[in-house]
């Protein structure tokens, strides 16, 4: 971009050039209130679909926020196609797991129940809230949505078995997660981490007659649930996902 935009932001599609969009009160409000940018400042907005344009703010008056999309800067493309699965944990820590596992890459999050899962409820708006500010600050194109949860049986019984499902076993059962990462081409995965209290050792054995699951280790000390997710992700980008490609906006 010749002019560095002051602010990004998502919204749905269409995107097309010489389109008027109004935003929403939450985003205008940043805009006008908190960043305090007025008519004619340069923003990025975008979407998986339509890609990053270039507008400007056409209109920043106290009742509305109008946007003028001006270009295309960036084309949509392909993003690894991966999944995290996770037993929903405590709510400052689950905050910040959304935002850093979108930040890292993940497609789709997928809360599910185990036996040992403590969290009682989810603020799945607040979660989602959350993915799409780590998108706009991390510069990729599509916000991965946050899936209601459901208990693991449930989602075992209707797994897609051409994803692999890669878990992760705090027991010390699992094969070194870089070993388990080196595969022969690109393939439709996930990764599943447990609560604070770990799996049940039913859990377990069910993971382990099911042809798709791997179970894998992460070194010899013992990770919180948050850590473990991210750690995961952090060896699965860097093995087999797209930190292998060079990218630039």
């Amino acid at each position: 971009m010749s002019e560095r935009p002051k602010a990004r932001l998502h919204l749905n599609p269409p995107l097309a050039a010489g389109t008027v969009v109004e935003l929403d009160p939450g985003p205008a409000h940043h805009l006008r209130t908190v960043l305090r940018l007025g008519t004619g400042a340069p923003i990025a907005v975008f979407n998986a679909q339509d890609g990053e344009w270039l507008c400007r703010i056409d209109d920043a008056g106290r009742n509305r926020t109008l946007l003028m999309i001006e270009r295309r800067v960036r084309l949509p493309g392909p993003e690894s196609d991966l999944w995290l699965l996770f037993a929903p944990i405590k709510r400052a820590r689950l905050d910040w797991l959304v935002e850093k596992a979108t930040e890292l890459g993940v497609t789709a999050l997928l809360p599910v129940w185990t036996r040992y899962t403590q969290a009682e409820r989810l603020n799945l708006d607040r979660l989602q809230a959350h993915a799409v500010a780590a998108t706009e600050q991390s510069g990729r194109l599509s916000v991965p949505p946050v899936h209601p949860p459901r208990a693991l049986g449930d989602v075992l019984g209707s797994w897609p078995t051409e994803r692999r499902l890669i878990v992760c076993d705090e027991t010390g059962a699992g094969q070194p997660i870089a070993e388990a990462l080196v595969l022969p081409g690109p393939t439709p995965s996930a990764l599943l981490t447990g609560p604070e209290g770990g799996f049940a050792d039913n859990e377990l054995d069910s993971l382990n007659q099911l042809p798709f699951v791997t179970r894998v280790g992460l070194g010899p000390r013992v990770l919180r649930a948050d850590t473990a997710a991210l750690a995961a992700l952090s060896v699965f980008q860097a093995i087999a996902g797209d930190w292998r490609r060079t990218w630039s906006h």
